[in-house]
């Protein structure tokens, strides 16, 4: 899968090591409302990595079935019901008390990261920025380690800032956004090379959900193994609850009761809670989702690198993929799909590392699909037109 044919094989990166100081008061991500054009223009969103088929009917049906009775009264502040059912589904023998529940896992991220004592934060580019900004709120020092030519985490890299830095928050991805690929071996590598215990690795496995063989993929199997291994998990991508925001973390207990400490009491609403029960218990509806996904991606990337155009897909694992521009600015080329096409698409120049010639899109349905390679398609032959905006 991992093929980067027609398109060198390079992703240009800034001189991120000085990128510590740029402003981080905020953080760039998909959905209609991140833009600064006008989000009611916005008739496709391909800029959120979301389940293309939304909400299952059976989690909607729960939600229609509990929300009289639990929308009066204050949820869970422990989501006991919620940690059992994740519990079940994740197995490898833990129980409630290596499971926090967020309002998302970027809620998670922050609470994490202001819960230990870490002075450092190492944190491969491109990546997903909020490692970056709740890092810098907590006064952390930031450490870039750009990712391979192939786009790939470089462990020994990141070993060796480990060793420069034994106090750290290690941030992995895994598979990576923006990318959409998984390092599975090499953050086993670095987790293995690590001897201080002050040193954590938080595995972000977001998107874990919608890879095959995600015993093989995930770090899962390590967690009772290493006490400095925590691996955060989101519902909101794969069970398309963005809306309602659920997440959790998976860790030692002694890590999650200090996290617990951070978090305020009803962080995680009741309609959260039942949906995320309801959604555990319909894992059809997960593999009806990745053969949809997998196909479409297949099916885009083929179209898309069908011949020489101004947009280059490159190789995904997930339901996203990165897309090389030529000859156009990524701002540009957003401008000019909305404006024109009423689709919006991730401009992937915010992302620290990365430069100004590449888009991410997710992978929807194939109606919609195909109107976005229709626009593709339109924006080649007529670049001059367009340019002109």
């Amino acid at each position: 899968m991992k093929n980067f044919s027609n398109i060198n094989n390079v992703i240009p990166l800034n001189d991120i090591e000085k990128e510590t100081s740029h402003n981080l008061d905020s953080c760039s991500h998909g959905s209609i409302y991140s833009t600064t054009l006008n989000f009611l223009k916005v008739k496709i969103d391909f800029s959120s990595n979301i389940n293309p088929l939304g909400i299952s009917r059976f989690v909607l049906k729960e939600i229609k079935k509990n929300i009289k009775q639990i929308s009066h009264v204050y949820p869970d502040p422990n989501c006991t019901l919620l940690k059992k059912s994740i519990a079940e589904y994740i197995q490898y023998g833990i129980d409630q008390n290596w499971i926090n529940i967020g309002n998302g896992a970027t809620e998670i991220i922050h609470n994490f990261v202001r819960c230990l004592s870490s002075k450092n934060s190492i944190i491969p580019s491109p990546t997903f920025c909020e490692y970056e900004l709740a890092s810098k709120r907590c006064k952390m020092k930031i450490n870039y380690v750009p990712l391979s030519k192939k786009l790939q985490i470089e462990p020994d890299l990141i070993i060796e800032k480990v060793k420069e830095n034994s106090n750290s928050l290690i941030f992995l991805c895994n598979p990576n956004n923006p990318t959409g690929l998984v390092n599975t071996e090499a953050i086993e590598k670095i987790l293995s090379s690590i001897h201080s215990s002050k040193t954590i690795l938080l595995v972000d496995e977001s998107f874990i959900d919608f890879l095959n063989n995600i015993e093989k993929k995930s770090m899962i199997s390590k967690i009772k193994e290493f006490d400095n291994l925590a691996i955060l998990r989101s519902m909101t991508k794969s069970y398309g609850l963005a809306g309602l925001r659920l997440g959790y973390l998976i860790s030692n207990p002694k890590l999650i009761q200090q996290l617990k400490s951070y978090q305020i009491t009803w962080n995680v609403n009741g309609i959260a809670q039942v949906a995320g029960i309801a959604a555990l218990n319909d894992q059809e509806y997960i593999c009806k989702t990745k053969k949809i996904i997998q196909k479409e991606r297949d099916y885009m990337y083929n179209k898309i690198n069908k011949k020489e155009s101004y947009a280059n897909a490159l190789r995904s694992e997930v339901n996203f993929f990165l897309i090389k521009l030529k000859n156009i600015e990524s701002t540009i080329y957003q401008k000019i799909m909305l404006k024109f096409h009423g689709i919006l698409v991730r401009d992937c120049s915010t992302f620290t590392g990365m430069s100004n010639d590449f888009i991410r899109v997710a992978v929807r349905t194939h109606k919609d699909n195909l109107m976005l390679l229709k626009a593709i398609y339109d924006i080649n032959n007529n670049l001059d037109k367009y340019k002109v905006i």
